[in-house]
């Protein structure tokens, strides 16, 4: 079974929302963490 960005992503944002609910001061690095990833994946430097 490979995982691609498709069903990556959906998984991130469910834990991410979990973490928010849990620890609000996180959404700062949980919303950073992800615009860099979202980043390095559109530019096609991580695959």
């Amino acid at each position: 079974m490979t995982l691609g960005i498709a069903q990556v992503q959906p998984i991130v944002a469910l834990i991410a929302g979990v973490l928010i609910l849990v620890m609000p001061r996180l959404l700062n690095y949980i919303v950073a963490v992800f615009l860099i990833v979202s980043g390095l994946l559109g530019l096609g430097l991580i695959r």
